[in-house]
């Protein structure tokens, strides 16, 4: 497992948030990926001989992906995974079956804060989405905040709505019968 954790800060116009895998791509990421015969924007994890690659299939057929921030992330997903399994009473990944219809006892945990100042909590996340769309972007792209490109989506999809993979729709039409 890759041991995702979620991170939000509420507000009115839309919550920061970062949910995100501790690998350098998720398995749905991954997954989305290959479906679509894409590459990789950088490499991902490494093949069946242990050798990096930006090929999706390869890192999903060897399940090695590569970790975020390589020893860190790899250090943070241990430690983050130990403290699920500690405070949930949960299974640890490493005790987690490798077929998903037998997984069972899965370690969450949900933590929530309530900020000392909501006001001063306001302000400053307001001072820091403006700093970060004022900062200069990489290849012209904008700068954005966490969660920023979800909201987006969020409210295209409202509009045009939700767009869905043919082959998975498919998959279900064919699991209802029709």
């Amino acid at each position: 497992g890759n041991n995702p954790i979620v991170l939000a800060i509420p507000r009115p116009e839309g919550a920061i948030v970062i949910d995100m895998a501790m690998s350098q791509y998720s398995y749905g990421a991954l997954e989305t990926h290959r479906k679509k015969g894409e590459r990789l924007a950088v490499p991902g994890g490494f093949d069946s001989v242990g050798a990096l690659t930006d090929d999706p299939a390869a890192i999903e057929a060897s399940g090695r992906p590569l970790p975020i921030g390589y020893w860190k992330g790899s250090a943070l997903s241990v430690a983050l995974d130990l403290i699920a399994a500690g405070l949930s009473d949960g299974d640890a990944t490493c005790t987690i079956p490798g077929d998903p219809l037998l997984e069972r006892s899965l370690s969450q945990v949900f933590i929530a804060i309530k900020p000392f100042s909501p006001a001063f909590l306001a302000t400053v996340t307001e001072q820091t989405i403006a700093h970060l769309h004022a900062s200069p972007a990489a290849q012209g792209t904008a700068v954005r905040y966490p969660g920023e490109r979800t909201l987006e989506t969020r409210r295209e999809n409202r509009t045009l709505g939700i767009p869905v993979d043919r082959g998975v729709w498919q998959t279900i039409l064919d699991a209802i019968g029709m």
